[in-house]
């Protein structure tokens, strides 16, 4: 390194690159990590819950209402009336869990019968209904 001099000769520019004020922040650096290190190593402990794998499934029970073209009941295949079937849907709301009511309708079927079916239903406090539908047929 050569600093001023009285000396009339020609100066040539020098690239040199001054590292200190980098020495300096990576000192910095270094000394923020060796306090926060040992800090990061404490744990705190939790209790936490055991968890098993097994599935707990309690799976409701369905009733399978079918309803044909002419507007004849079928309560899971056996044929029951208008008159009887708020009672059954009042039997069945009462269970816990509440069973899922499946309506199978014929293609051909009106569909105030259907409305009929589900407005029953619901008066009686079955809020699960569903519709069972066949892609099979065209």
């Amino acid at each position: 390194m050569s600093f001023g001099s009285f000396s009339t000769q020609q100066h040539t520019v020098k690239a040199e690159i001054n590292v200190v004020p980098l020495v300096d922040v990576m000192l910095v650096l270094l000394v923020i990590f060796i306090i926060t290190a040992p800090l990061l190593t404490h744990s705190v402990k939790v209790d936490l819950p055991k968890a098993t794998s097994n599935p707990n499934i309690t799976k409701p029970d369905h009733v399978e209402l079918g309803i044909k073209e002419d507007g004849s009941l079928f309560w899971n295949g056996e044929r029951v009336t208008k008159e009887t079937l708020a009672a059954r849907f009042a039997i069945e709301a009462k269970k816990a869990p509440q069973p899922e009511l499946h309506i199978k309708a014929d293609k051909l079927t009106h569909y105030d019968h259907v409305a009929q079916v589900m407005s029953t239903a619901a008066k009686t406090g079955l809020v699960k209904i569903g519709f069972v539908t066949d892609p099979s047929f065209n």
